[in-house]
């Protein structure tokens, strides 16, 4: 394809519906034009309307799916899940520096949800951390409670870009999660694993951002810290 404006026919289609979405201030959900009201506008063929739809849909900004016309879509933590994914595996960032970052956004998030969060949401987070203590001895549901505890706190803080951010950690914290509760040998070292999420919990819930944010400290500090060994040692 020839190239127009420093791309190709796609990329000039791609950065017109993504204008068109900017210009008529469209919001998640709204519906787009379709492929021949753009090709027309630009004088592509339907070809690389096609095309630049799909970028844009593997992209996670509009949703063409089960033969609707194509809507805007709302952020996607996936994305940026397999940007990281990719950036791991060619040695572009390495995991610790990916869980320092995390740690980063997670103090700030708990902190957040303790002043933000509903009532629901409170029990929501509150809910995940007596599910892990539930499944202390089911690792696949102590990972899923787990995953899903440090969601919903992202989710509670009202930044959706840090709920988005949190859940692109998701693949890895699949890996990571039973690699840490491994380094736990005892029962009573599991166990202040699993009250720490707790306090977190109860701290959120008691509206308490200080006590939140220095819960999620010591949960990196101990946890975290010692996976980043673990990785470290393996490296």
């Amino acid at each position: 394809m020839r190239a127009i404006e420093g791309g190709s026919l796609v990329d000039r289609a791609v950065r017109r519906v993504r204008d068109h979405i900017r210009d008529n201030d469209l919001k998640v959900g709204d519906t787009l034009p379709g492929e021949g009201a753009f090709a027309a506008q630009l004088g592509v063929s339907r070809a690389v309307m096609r095309e630049a739809f799909s970028t844009l849909a593997a992209l996670r900004q509009i949703d063409v799916g089960n033969g609707r016309k194509a809507r805007v879509a709302a952020i996607d933590g996936t994305v940026l899940s397999s940007s990281l994914d990719h950036a791991i595996a060619t040695s572009q960032v390495t995991v610790p520096e990916i869980w320092d970052v995390r740690r980063t956004l997670e103090l700030r998030t708990s902190e957040l949800a303790a002043i933000q969060r509903s009532d629901a949401e409170a029990r929501v987070i509150l809910g995940h951390a007596e599910g892990m203590a539930a499944a202390r001895h089911d690792l696949s549901q102590l990972i899923r409670h787990d995953i899903a505890f440090h969601q919903a706190i992202a989710k509670a803080s009202g930044n959706a870009l840090f709920y988005n951010i949190i859940r692109s950690f998701e693949a890895l914290m699949k890996v990571a999660v039973p690699t840490a509760w491994e380094t736990r040998a005892t029962e009573q070292q599991r166990q202040l694993v699993l009250d720490n999420h707790r306090r977190i919990a109860l701290a959120i819930a008691n509206r308490e951002a200080d006590g939140a944010r220095e819960e999620m400290d010591r949960h990196f500090d101990t946890s975290i810290s010692d996976l980043l060994v673990s990785y470290s040692a393996a490296s």
